[in-house]
């Protein structure tokens, strides 16, 4: 009986231990704080405060804000910093770290670190910390909280000493939007009994991921390009710090391990100084050591690049810092099951605690080395700008002032001098004017961010990309610009351009019509308020002239014509003014209906716009980044709304209340057939779809595009495989791709779809190898591109023939309706300002152009 009993107790205890070890735990604070310090018991433990051990839930950021505020207000080493508020109000916090004596000076102190006047002395080093970019790699979110209390509160005297001679800056959630989206989502589906299972819900988020802000961007792709009002709320304080290190906290797959620079050797920015790589390599010692000491598994130097500059970890090293990337394996929840064993939250948290902590002790045991490289990076421009073949660049554009502007805000922002023209100044047989035209000089501070801003390079040592290989950003923004090989006759304003305030536009009462030229790039916004508040607005679709004070003055195809004898309502003047001085778009009085050259304002070739309702497809099928592009371009830039609507909701919906239809890249091909149908028997009733890149291909198949698309089999056999080895296969895969470049088109500039575009050639981003073959029949190309079509980053050859000539956009009708396609991404990440107009030209002129196709 006894012995049965203990049989009985033997086999309770082991299957309680086998239930129990799945039982949601978490760990002490002790667990993630270095062994042998000491802590005052006056500052607040996040426990205490939070009401749970870290690790135990996933955190929101407000109770993140919560416990950061109130440990900055009770400690004399921290400053708290509210940089800005994300799309969501929701607060970007910095926190400064060092001694008091140090935040007493703070501002002396970053004062000293000019770049154009910065010694190597005894100033305190600068490490930056940035956690969790993306919103669902939470982990460093939750390290960061850790490691601020520990440095606040540890009384070990290496800590005091350390911090007299260092400037830690923590950003403790870099997306704080996306972080409440995925904490909210793994809180919902976490249980009482923790489920590893890789399969559970909790570990797979649905659409759009936590991963991206409000608009759903890729913060960690806007560092340069700054796109997003949380990048540009940052900027100013990485510019103002000028850190030595910055700390990039990642989160992978969950099968990795622990990864920190340096990447790929052969993947670096040729701009990037090799002195870069190998501080890097220095400071690499440090986390290891830390990881060893834990018995952490973990690797380098054999993932991830460092070449793109628009990353958290790239964007440093442009900028005399020392970036470093670190990822950890993630558990996307609570715990899942993994090749390495079961891998918890808390043990992905103490990683990132770790290395954070090693990077701060490596900066500081570096940190005369670390001082050093930063003064040479600067002060070697003037020798480095004087061996260029080149002086500068000059940009111009006369027809578009907010393109202009926008453009020269983003380099103003990146702490880029630029000076007006002083004088009209010729280059090449082209006369630059004075008062549209303006010069970058190389021998600045950012020297080398200029060059990566301007670089057309199309060949690296190794062309194989983990993100894109081209982002030219004047050529994205479609502006005009040259390299200037000489400073003779080139003469510039004293004061470096500087953003201007709004200028109240002068608003003729009283007049017959108010004509508005479409190539300003708020003009659809205008156009959408106009007729949203019910003003009556046509469109030019043959050129004409009038008298405009006294002068003659052009109007091309295009033009927006507001008549007073069309108007329903007596406020439309006021709207009018109101619309023109918020877009800073002139309105000019037309006194008369006669023109003095071709179309009378009565003529039948003036259409009525009228208002317009978009839907998107949206969906786990559809790719999250370009529905939040499109979405980002018309509802933030032209305050057009767009309803999103995934495909089991399509059915359900009375397709009549919209006019268009927007399809981004995804997966359509498991699009049941009755969307299919609905889809197509809404265009043939009149409405218009707008696809781009997969989306095409799809369109094509169901018959609703005519149009031809190169297989997958036909490019495959561009590529000679013969004699290839085993070893050859990363490199053919990196051959076959198109990470992202800047390609050429030429649009046909009579097409209603390329109203308000001046110059022929459009550059476009292409991130993708799908390809639109030229359609046999007339008129159904807007864009093609052009023989020899690539102008930045890195395509293989034989893709870039199989290119040239090719769609890039094409139109036709169906029935009454209009399908628009183009084979690349129009609004890519927010800052292709050039290509994106032709959305706004497909939604307000799909009818004002006309092609049948034989089907």
């Amino acid at each position: 009986m006894f012995f049965r009993q203990n049989i009985f107790l033997v086999a309770f205890v082991l299957i309680s231990s086998a239930f129990f070890s799945s039982v949601t735990t978490s760990a002490p604070l002790s667990y993630y704080l270095p062994e042998n310090h000491s802590y005052t018991a006056e500052l607040l433990k996040p426990s205490a405060f939070i009401g749970s051990e870290i690790g135990e839930q996933h955190l929101r950021h407000d109770q993140l804000v919560g416990y950061l505020s109130h440990l900055a207000s009770q400690s004399n080493r921290i400053k708290l910093t509210e940089m800005g508020k994300t799309y969501q109000q929701r607060t970007q916090l910095l926190l400064t770290i060092s001694s008091p004596e140090n935040l007493a000076n703070l501002d002396t102190i970053l004062a000293d670190r000019d770049k154009k006047s910065y010694r190597a002395g005894n100033d305190p080093v600068v490490v930056w910390l940035g956690y969790s970019v993306h919103g669902d790699e939470i982990s460093g979110a939750h390290a960061a909280l850790i490691v601020a209390y520990h440095l606040a509160a540890s009384q070990d005297k290496s800590i005091e000493q350390m911090l007299k001679e260092t400037i830690i800056v923590i950003e403790p959630s870099i997306n704080p939007d996306g972080m409440d989206r995925f904490a909210n989502w793994a809180n919902t589906f976490k249980g009482m009994t923790a489920n590893p299972d890789p399969n559970h819900i909790e570990h797979h988020q649905h659409w759009p991921s936590g991963r991206t802000n409000h608009f759903w961007f890729d913060l960690n792709r806007d560092w340069l390009l700054l796109s997003q009002q949380e990048s540009q709320n940052r900027l100013k304080y990485f510019h103002q710090y000028q850190p030595n290190v910055l700390g990039d906290f990642h989160e992978m797959g969950a099968n990795g391990t622990y990864f920190f620079q340096p990447g790929i050797p052969s993947r670096t920015h040729p701009l990037t100084p090799k002195e870069n790589t190998k501080l890097t390599q220095d400071l690499a010692k440090f986390h290891a050591k830390a990881l060893d000491a834990n018995e952490r598994l973990y690797y380098s130097e054999e993932s991830f690049d460092d070449f793109y500059y628009g990353k958290g970890s790239t964007y440093p090293d442009v900028n005399g810092s020392v970036g470093i990337l670190f990822e950890q394996a993630s558990s996307r929840g609570q715990q899942q099951d993994t090749v390495n064993g079961l891998l918890t939250f808390e043990y992905g948290i103490k990683n990132h605690v770790l290395t954070s902590l090693s990077t701060i002790k490596g900066t500081w045991v570096e940190r005369n080395v670390l001082r050093k490289y930063r003064q040479s990076f600067y002060q070697d421009v003037e020798e480095l700008a004087k061996k260029e073949k080149i002086r500068g660049y000059i940009v111009y554009e006369s027809k578009d002032l907010y393109r202009l502007n926008a453009f020269l805000d983003k380099l103003d922002q990146h702490q880029i001098d630029v000076f007006p023209l002083a004088s009209d100044f010729r280059l090449n047989s082209k006369l630059y004017a004075q008062q549209n035209s303006f010069f970058i000089p190389l021998n600045q501070p950012q020297f080398r961010l200029i060059q990566a801003i301007f670089s057309t390079q199309k060949n690296f040592e190794d062309n194989t990309f983990y993100d894109v290989s081209g982002w030219t950003i004047p050529l994205a923004m479609n502006i005009e610009f040259a390299a200037v090989n000489r400073a003779w006759g080139l003469k510039l304003a004293e004061q470096a351009w500087q953003p201007k305030a709004k200028q109240k536009q002068e608003f003729t009462g009283g007049a017959y019509a108010y004509a508005i030229e479409w190539q300003h790039f708020l003009a659809p916004k205008l156009l959408n308020e106009l007729i949203s508040q019910g003003v009556k607005v046509k469109v030019a679709n043959k050129a004409f002239s009038s008298i405009v004070k006294g002068n003659k003055k052009d109007f091309k195809p295009g033009t927006l014509v507001v008549l007073a004898g069309t108007q329903n309502t007596d406020e439309w003047r006021v709207l009018l003014e109101q619309a023109s001085n918020k877009n800073q778009i002139p309105s000019y009085a037309l006194t008369t209906g006669l023109t003095i050259n071709g179309i009378d304002l009565g003529s039948s070739s003036f259409r009525p716009i009228e208002p317009r309702k978009v839907l998107m497809l949206g969906g786990n099928s559809v790719s999250q980044y370009e529905a939040g592009e499109v979405r980002y371009y018309l509802d933030n830039q032209l305050s057009i709304p767009v309803s999103i609507v995934e495909p089991q909701r399509f059915m359900q919906i009375d397709l009549a209340d919209y006019t268009h239809i927007v399809l981004v890249n995804g997966q359509y091909g498991s699009m049941p057939e009755k969307v299919t149908d609905k889809l197509s028997h809404w265009v043939k009733n009149g409405g218009t779809v707008i696809a781009q890149k997969k989306a095409v291909g799809y369109l094509v198949k169901h018959n609703i595009l005519n149009a031809k698309v190169a297989s997958k089999q036909q490019l495959d056999t561009l590529f000679d495989t013969d004699g290839l080895r085993y070893q050859d296969k990363e490199k053919l895969a990196g051959r076959k791709r198109i990470a992202g470049a800047i390609f050429a088109t030429e649009l046909d500039l009579s097409h209603p779809l390329a109203y308000g575009y001046d110059r022929s050639i459009l550059p476009m981003f292409r991130n993708s190898t799908i390809i639109i073959d030229s359609p046999a029949e007339p008129f159904v190309a807007v864009a093609k591109y052009l023989p020899d079509p690539l102008l930045s980053g890195y395509t293989d050859q034989n893709l870039v023939n199989r290119i040239a000539h090719n769609a890039a956009i094409v139109a036709h009708n169906l029935g009454k309706g209009r399908v628009i396609a183009t084979s690349e991404n129009l609004a890519f990440r927010g800052y292709w300002y050039g290509s994106a107009k032709i959305l706004a030209n497909a939604i307000f002129f799909d009818k004002a152009f006309s092609v049948t196709t034989k089907e």
